[in-house]
């Protein structure tokens, strides 16, 4: 048996038939930097509601303003998105998520095509138990179809209740794309906007400092900087969004809120003794006075600390929490994933990208692959825990640059787990997924029979040989494409799919019936 080093999974990772690090991007990609430590603040204009908390009301008549100041109180009422960008190429396919031929996941590909996944003969999901007459290597606790042994899997279900699982459902989308290169336009966040999706503080955030939260490009026909993604990736900056200023440390947080309101309505009783001589003397004097009551309504909502830092939210930290506070402490990904989550799920954010690198693994070995894959599957299932514990809604995409493949060689150390090695990267062999969580029952799958339903659910497909049929999807061989798709099953989710043209007028996906074939869910909202 060989001998093997398991690699920490912050181990940076350099090959030499890879160029040395130079940008920012590739930094992140190879693991030797995981953000930046910069946040730009916000104006006031942009501080609004929390939908899920509870606090004291302003007095009636500055309820009536902050109407009519269109402050919403509700966000833009669309489903939380947020997607997981593993930058270097990550597996996704086979050993993780099962893609199969046309007929879906489990129209099985050939013993080869499994081997070229990292999955040995004796742990194709084809191989049949005698004794049950199943394949003990097929889960469904997620509705999508993953490898019993998937890392990503493990990581989930360790997080997400059985109730919770029970109510998730997933689509995979089999596609190419280029490796190890943040040039892949693949990041859907403005897309995701364009369709409505909006926060009370913002309208998307982001774990990176670019423009499009993450490590891909964003799809340049949906980009636009007025919602530049804000970076978010620690506890710390979340909490420096709002800043309810000294009045706090001297009295409480009802108090702070009843001088506000009482500012407002003396400036506004000033104000109506003045003339300005201006020719728009009405809208000035609206300005001003919107601007005294978005203060009282931002100490109303954000004068309680717990309200904002997840580190005080007993759903994400603690003894009944997702992370335990030595999780927390000990484990800067858990803390951005965190950060993200908490203002996506409560709708301070329409959508959020968290990006985690690092995934450029074919190192020789499948451990290093498998506790990277294991630690991404955890954040990635407590996105879902926090959303059933806020009674919300949430899709949640993953993707990554390229992907990677194996010879067949065999770790059998013990975090290796008897897989293949990954030997070198492959984006023939790339895909990505989503899932969605519903409070209200699980995501139906489009398709009247079984068979047709499978066929939804895996959105194009791979040859037998393991490799991406280009001609299977529009998505599969054109991240722009794939931005496409996974828009159009974000609309579908609203039952909006209807306005997709309108929403996305350069589309390239095809015309209504290529549009239902590309939708894998029945509405949800």
């Amino acid at each position: 048996m060989k001998s093997f080093k398991n690699m920490h999974p912050d181990s940076p990772l350099l090959f030499a038939d890879h160029s040395k690090p130079m940008t920012r991007r590739d930094f992140i990609t190879s693991g030797l930097r995981k953000g930046g430590t910069a946040l730009a603040g916000l104006s006031l204009y942009s501080l609004l509601a929390n939908p899920n908390k509870a606090h004291a009301e302003l007095s009636p008549d500055l309820q009536a303003l902050r109407d009519s100041c269109g402050i919403s109180i509700q966000g833009a009422g669309k489903i939380p998105f947020i997607s997981f960008d593993l930058a270097g190429g990550a597996n996704i396919a086979g050993s993780n998520v099962l893609v199969g031929g046309v007929g879906g996941q489990l129209d099985f590909l050939s013993t080869a095509g499994y081997s070229k996944l990292g999955l040995p003969g004796d742990m194709s999901p084809a191989v049949v138990n005698n004794a049950t007459n199943t394949s003990d290597f097929i889960n469904t606790d997620l509705g999508l179809a993953f490898h019993s042994d998937s890392a990503f899997l493990r990581g989930i279900l360790e997080k997400v209740s059985p109730a919770t699982a029970a109510l998730i459902n997933g689509a995979v989308i089999p596609n190419r794309s280029d490796n190890d290169t943040s040039n892949n336009p693949q990041n859907p966040m403005y897309a995701i906007a364009a369709a409505g999706a909006d926060g009370s503080l913002m309208p998307l955030t982001g774990s990176r400092n670019t423009d499009s939260g993450g490590n891909s490009m964003s799809a340049v026909n949906f980009i636009d900087l007025a919602k530049r993604p804000t970076k978010v990736d620690r506890p710390s900056d979340v909490t420096g969004l709002v800043d309810v200023g000294d009045l706090f440390s001297l009295l409480s947080q009802k108090d702070s809120v009843a001088v506000m309101e009482s500012i407002q309505r003396i400036s506004a009783q000033k104000l109506t003794a003045v003339d300005t001589k201006l020719s728009r003397d009405a809208l000035i004097k609206t300005l001003v006075n919107c601007g005294y009551v978005k203060s009282a309504d931002l100490a109303d909502r954000f004068g309680d600390p717990s309200t904002l830092n997840p580190e005080l939210d007993a759903d994400i930290v603690g003894d009944s929490g997702i992370f335990s506070q030595a999780e927390f402490d000990g484990e800067s990904e858990f803390r951005k994933t965190a950060s993200i989550m908490k203002l996506v799920v409560n709708g301070f954010s329409g959508a959020g990208t968290i990006t985690m690198g690092g995934f450029d693994y074919h190192t020789g070995d499948r451990a290093t692959g498998e506790l990277r894959d294991l630690r991404a599957g955890r954040c990635m299932g407590a996105c879902l825990e926090y959303a059933a514990r806020r009674n919300q809604p949430l899709m949640m995409y993953v993707f990554s640059d390229g992907s990677v493949a194996s010879n067949g060689r065999i770790d059998d150390s013990v975090n290796g787990r008897g897989k293949g090695e990954w030997t070198g990267d492959n984006s023939s062999t790339g895909a990505a997924f989503f899932l969605v969580f519903n409070p209200n029952g699980k995501p139906q799958l489009m398709g009247a029979t079984p068979e047709q339903m499978a066929m939804q659910q895996q959105i194009g497909f791979m040859r037998a040989d393991a490799s991406v049929d280009t001609a299977s999807a529009p998505s599969a061989n054109n991240v722009n494409l794939l931005v496409d798709t996974v828009l159009l099953n974000y609309m579908a989710l609203h039952g909006e799919q209807g306005n997709f043209a309108t929403v996305a007028p350069k589309q390239g996906l095809g015309g209504s019936a290529m549009l239902d074939s590309l939708t894998a869910f029945q509405p949800i909202v």
